[in-house]
């Protein structure tokens, strides 16, 4: 892979230009970090590909190797791996909840203590997932919870 940067005074926007033979998983990766850095993702839904804000997204779950994006009344299909998709949205306001499932902190309506230290989150669309024990504390220290 090649990288060419031109630097002039002259430009007012930045232009990324991605010169290729086809579309391989590996232009796909570069196109959905350059995606996530102007807070977008592509998703799939339909055999239609659609530019989703970071924003409206309510959780991610990974199910059978496929990840899943998931909005307020929509399920779209990413062909990002959850790990990808984690490492690009640390730092904001995500949290990994389990193995399989990322959540949207801003889209968390309820918590409730589960047994075995899980924690059960309802979501503002009613949607509830729970968190794994292993990730319970962080999610409890990021809500402001004790």
């Amino acid at each position: 892979m090649k990288i060419s940067i031109n630097i002039d005074p002259e430009f007012t926007d930045t232009e990324i230009i991605i010169n290729c033979g086809g579309i391989t998983a590996e232009t796909e990766s570069i196109i959905a970090a350059i995606r996530m850095a102007d807070n977008q993702i592509t998703v799939i839904k339909n055999g239609e590909v659609h530019i989703l804000d970071i924003s409206e997204i309510a959780y991610i779950e990974s199910v059978d190797r496929k990840t899943f994006v998931y909005t307020e009344n929509d399920c779209y299909e990413s062909k990002m791996k959850l790990y990808e998709m984690d490492a690009q949205l640390c730092g904001s306001n995500f949290l990994r909840i389990s193995k399989s499932c990322i959540v949207h902190l801003k889209y968390i309506r309820s918590l409730k203590a589960e047994f075995d230290r899980k924690i059960r989150i309802t979501l503002e669309n009613g949607e509830q997932l729970i968190a794994s024990r292993q990730y319970a504390d962080e999610l409890k220290k990021r809500m402001g919870v004790h």
